[in-house]
Order: structure tokens, then C-alpha cells, then sequence
């Protein structure tokens, strides 16, 4: 049976240092904390709504994703604090949009690609 990993240390050296470099450089662990912060799926269910809608207030969100203001106050106060999402204040109102474009390409380039997946799954 074929194994899945190599029988060597490491082959291309020039490729693995100017990668790791870049790793660093980029801050790539940093990154990682915007897909920790959509991994929750409420959360996710929230920046979706906020993708395709320019901005909802925070009694919309609720009733969204079926929970109560606090609850969508507190996931979208955790959007914010991760640069995900933004808010501004229209009298007793706060309404919450995604933080720029970046955040709903990237959330709909996974919804488009969790659907291709699932269209390619159940035609196998």
C-alpha cells in the first residue's frame, strides 16, 4: 500500500525557507484568528446576512439567526473586535455592516465553494 507522506527531510529547501518566511511575514497565525472568529456558526450566519445585506440593525440579526439582541450584540461586538465588521448608531438603533469588501468576498467565495462541493458529492 502507497504511503501519503515522503521517505525524505526536506527536498526543496529554497521553496520551504522563502515560504516559512513569508508565513512570518505576513502573519499568518493573525489570519487564522478571522477564520476562528467565522468558524462559530452563528457568527458565520451573521457576516452572511451582513454579505448580502449592506447593513442590518441589531433586532434584524436576532431575529435572523433566531436569538435573543444580546446574543446577536455579543457575536457581532466579537465581528467588530475581530476588524470583521462595523456599526454606527442611528438614535436607540445600531446597525452593523462587514468591515469592507474583503470580509464578504471571503465569506461568500466559502458559501459558493461549500455549495460546489456539495453539488459535486451528490453527483459522484
Amino acid at each position: 500500500m502507497a504511503k501519503d507522506n515522503c521517505d525524505v527531510t526536506c527536498i526543496h529547501r529554497d521553496k520551504v525557507d522563502r515560504i516559512k518566511s513569508e508565513i512570518t511575514d505576513h502573519s499568518i497565525p493573525d489570519v487564522g484568528m478571522i477564520f476562528k472568529a467565522l468558524a462559530d456558526p452563528t457568527r458565520l450566519k451573521i457576516a452572511y446576512a451582513l454579505a448580502m445585506e449592506a447593513e442590518l440593525c441589531v433586532c434584524d440579526v436576532a431575529n435572523i439567526v433566531e436569538g435573543s439582541n444580546a446574543t446577536a450584540s455579543h457575536h457581532l461586538r466579537h465581528l467588530k473586535k475581530m476588524g470583521l465588521a462595523k456599526y454606527r448608531k442611528e438614535g436607540k438603533l445600531a446597525y452593523y455592516s462587514l468591515d469592507d469588501d474583503h470580509v464578504r468576498q471571503l465569506v461568500e467565495l466559502a458559501v459558493t465553494h461549500h455549495k460546489e462541493m456539495k453539488e459535486h458529492v451528490t453527483s459522484i
